[in-house]
């Protein structure tokens, strides 16, 4: 729930177009057919050397699909499509996929995020999250080029995460505790930037380490529980309470408690960071 939303903000000059009939005209003009000729084989010679030389490096080989091995032990299924469209320059698409899991790193949120607050440690031990992000990227690979050496990638992405368990505990002063369980979702879209570097390992294998990247947007969610059994005007209270208290630095919340149903909205900044080991295919 709302703690999901915490959990993610951690974890030339002139025209040469002119020019060019001009200067082949005059060539025409002032050369026999052998010097053409001989003009002709020079250029396809020339041609042929430069794609000869580039076929190491690229071939024919534009795509590469990759997996990110450091995402795997997030519970996080991480992968990218990646097309070379020349020597500088490349788009990518990625998808993230968590299936509804427990929080990874329980022990670390709580201590970032909980400290004593025995009803915040409660929320983070019994939610359940799952998320799906998408990020498509454009790269500039300033180094050998063709999908290998360093690069600079603008991204943007979305991501949305979604939690079914999240519970509220609740009583009145002199009445039995009782739970109320929150389902709802969290989404976020965001831009930046990441700097990273590709190696070829042999003719078919790709090893891309994002290096760092980070992105910053807004974010907006929705949870929504219905009772049991409609809850008091001391009950409704305790729970107004409880859900205020959980103090998210930047974020804007409103909680609306009623008889028979309980609302949390909430809206604010949005940003992460991004690194990851991808192992890949070319094709």
């Amino acid at each position: 729930m709302l703690l999901a939303f915490r959990f993610v903000q951690y974890f030339g000059g002139f025209n040469r177009t002119a020019l060019v009939p001009a200067a082949i005209n005059y060539l025409i003009r002032t050369m026999n057919n052998k010097n053409i000729l001989l003009l002709l084989l020079l250029g396809l010679s020339i041609s042929a050397s430069a794609q000869t030389s580039g076929a190491p490096a690229f071939g024919n080989k534009k795509d590469i699909v990759k997996i990110d091995l450091l995402a795997l032990p997030l519970k996080n299924i991480s992968v990218q499509y990646e097309r070379v469209l020349s020597k500088r320059i490349s788009v990518a698409l990625g998808g993230r996929l968590m299936p509804e899991t427990s929080l990874p790193f329980k022990s670390l949120l709580i201590n970032q995020v909980a400290g004593s607050d025995q009803d915040t440690k409660d929320i983070i031990n019994n939610a359940r999250l799952s998320n799906f992000a998408v990020t498509p990227e454009v790269r500039f690979y300033l180094g050998k080029g063709y999908g290998k050496g360093f690069y600079i990638a603008p991204y943007y992405r979305y991501v949305r995460f979604a939690t079914n368990t999240v519970t509220v505990n609740y009583a009145e002063p002199t009445g039995p505790q009782r739970s109320l369980s929150l389902s709802g979702d969290l989404s976020a879209n965001t831009g930046g930037l990441m700097f990273g570097a590709q190696w070829f390992l042999g003719k078919n294998i790709t090893l891309d380490w994002w290096i760092l990247g980070a992105h910053y947007g807004s974010g907006t969610g929705n949870f929504n529980g219905v009772p049991s059994t409609p809850l008091t005007p001391g009950e409704q209270s305790d729970v107004k309470q409880t859900l205020e208290d959980l103090d998210i630095p930047l974020v804007d919340k409103t909680v609306n408690v009623s008889a028979n149903k309980v609302q949390v909205a909430f809206s604010g900044p949005f940003g992460g960071l991004r690194s990851g080991l991808s192992l890949g295919i070319r094709f």
